[in-house]
């Protein structure tokens, strides 16, 4: 693993990259909201995929650097997610992927990807959760990286001190914080490192204490 990784990432800045064994993750932040969008890159066979065509398709473009790749991963229907994403599939002929609870809040044909499913990338592949509650269809991607830590890869349902917004809707919070804490925090270990839609990465271990303080707040 890279050492010299942080996941701290700004606007208009440089792309942060950490180096697995199997797999090399490029986290980049688009404007104007500073999402992370995350290109995938299996390191023995060079097949690419990118979570979260958010904005700033040059940008991304440039990420990819005119290489195959293979689909574009929509983790939630909110539109700073996929702004770039009619573009970089239009100019990649990516396949364009996303649960189908979400799919009618996106621009344009998604192929469904649903819990349990795995992703492709390369000789390497991501499972997917689906996370109810920040959005009918929101889910996250699990990498379990054969020679350590696993990668959880969590658009807007979990964050660095909470899940994701619900707008105060009692129901979907609870449907949230019940489908992180059982799919999330009750599957994976504490070192489960964890990247956002937006803002710093975390692990599982660093928030795990905080689980009864968030439910309790209800946010």
């Amino acid at each position: 693993m890279s050492s010299s990784y942080t996941g701290n990432v700004e606007p208009g800045g440089e792309p942060d990259v950490r180096e697995l064994p199997g797999l090399r993750i490029t986290k980049l932040s688009v404007g104007p909201m500073d999402n992370n969008a995350y290109l995938l890159e299996c390191v023995s066979t060079g097949d690419l995929l990118l979570i979260d065509a958010a904005n700033e398709a040059p940008r991304l473009l440039e990420l990819v650097g005119g290489r195959p790749l293979s689909a574009v991963v929509t983790t939630h229907q909110h539109m700073d997610h996929w702004v770039a994403l009619e573009e970089v599939v239009a100019a990649t002929g990516a396949r364009p992927l996303a649960h189908p609870d979400d799919a009618e809040g996106l621009p344009i044909t998604t192929s469904p990807v649903v819990e349990g499913d795995r992703i492709p990338v390369g000789d390497c592949a991501l499972e997917v959760i689906h996370l109810v509650g920040h959005t009918p269809g929101s889910i996250a991607l699990l990498y379990r990286d054969p020679s350590g830590t696993p990668h959880l890869f969590t658009g807007d349902s979990l964050f660095p001190g909470g899940v994701g917004n619900t707008h105060d809707d009692p129901e979907a919070f609870n449907s949230l914080i019940g489908d992180v804490e059982h799919k999330l925090f009750d599957a994976l270990p504490d070192d489960t490192w964890f990247y956002p839609g937006h803002g710093k990465d975390s692990t599982l271990g660093a928030e795990r204490p905080s689980l009864p303080e968030w439910r309790a707040r209800g946010w």
